[in-house]
C-alpha cells in the first residue's frame, strides 16, 4: 500500500500511469483508458488529416524501430548465452536458450541445428525407461532432434553440418540407417571430400544390403589416401562388406 505522502509526491502523469495500470489488473483492459494514455504520447486523439495522421506515424514509428532493435538484441544475446552453456556441455540450458532465441528468428537455420544437438545430447543423458509404451524422455529428445535437423534443412537444403547431423542420428541414434542415404548422398554433393561421411554412408548402404554401393565408397575412400588409421579402417570395412556379400574376404 502507498502511504498518502509517497502518493503526494507523484507527479499527476505518474499516478495517472499508476491508476491506469490499476484499472487494467482489476477490471480488465480498459478501452477508453488505453486510448487517453495514447492520446497523451502522440499529441493527437484521433488523427484524421494528412498532418495528423503524418506526425502520429513519425511518433509511433520511432518507439515501433526502438522494440525491433530491442528484439534483435534480445534474440542475439540468448543465441551467445545458449553457445556459451554449449561450451560448457550444459546442453539442457543451451537447449532452453536456443530455443527462446528461435521466437525472435524463426527461420535461422543455425539454431535449429544447435537444438538437433543440444537435444542428441539431452537424449543420451535421459536414463528414464517407459514401459507403458508411451514416449520417453529419451524418444521425446530423439523426436525434438529430428524435427529441428529437419526444419533447418528445409530452410537451407545445401546445409551440410545438418544433413550430417541428422544423418548421424538416423544411422547410429535411432538405428534407421535407411532414412540416413539420401541425407548423406545429399550432404556428399555439398562436400565431395567429406571422409566421415562416406564411412556413415557405406555402412547405412551395408546396413540395408547394398553392398555393391558400400564397396564402392570404401574404394573411392581407399583412393583419397586418408590417413592411415581410417585407410586400415575402409580397407577392413570393405573385406567385411565383400564376405558378407559373395563369401570372399
Amino acid at each position: 500500500m502507498i502511504s498518502g505522502e509517497c502518493a503526494m509526491k507523484k507527479s499527476p502523469l505518474v499516478l495517472f500511469a499508476c491508476f491506469a495500470a490499476l484499472a487494467v489488473v482489476s477490471c480488465g483492459p480498459n478501452t477508453k483508458t488505453i486510448q487517453r494514455m495514447q492520446a497523451i504520447e502522440t499529441g493527437v486523439d484521433s488523427p484524421t488529416t494528412i498532418a495528423e495522421l503524418t506526425d502520429a506515424i513519425n511518433k509511433y514509428q520511432t518507439r515501433v524501430e526502438d522494440i525491433i532493435n530491442a528484439d534483435a538484441k534480445s534474440g542475439l544475446w540468448y543465441k551467445i548465452l545458449a553457445i556459451r552453456y554449449m561450451d560448457k556441455g550444459m546442453y539442457g540450458k543451451a537447449l532452453e536458450n536456443f530455443q527462446t532465441a528461435i521466437a525472435f528468428y524463426p527461420t535461422n537455420q543455425n539454431l535449429y541445428y544447435y537444438v538437433g544437438v543440444c537435444a542428441g545430447y539431452m537424449a543420451k543423458a535421459s536414463l528414464d525407461f517407459n514401459a507403458t509404451g508411451s514416449p520417453s524422455e529419451r524418444d521425446r529428445y530423439y523426436a525434438l532432434a529430428e524435427s529441428a535437423y529437419l526444419r533447418a534443412i528445409s530452410i537451407e537444403p545445401k546445409y551440410a553440418r545438418a544433413l550430417y547431423g541428422l544423418s548421424i542420428l538416423y544411422v547410429f541414434e535411432l538405428k534407421e540407417p535407411e532414412k540416413a542415404i539420401p541425407y548423406l548422398e545429399s550432404e556428399l554433393k555439398i562436400e565431395t571430400r567429406d571422409v566421415e561421411a562416406m564411412f556413415v554412408l557405406a555402412g547405412a548402404y551395408y546396413s540395408v544390403g547394398q553392398y555393391d554401393d558400400s564397396v564402392s565408397l570404401y574404394d573411392k575412400i581407399i583412393a583419397m589416401k586418408p590417413d592411415k588409421e581410417r585407410l586400415a579402417d575402409a580397407e577392413n570395412n570393405k573385406g567385411v562388406v565383400l564376405n558378407a556379400a559373395y563369401g570372399q574376404k
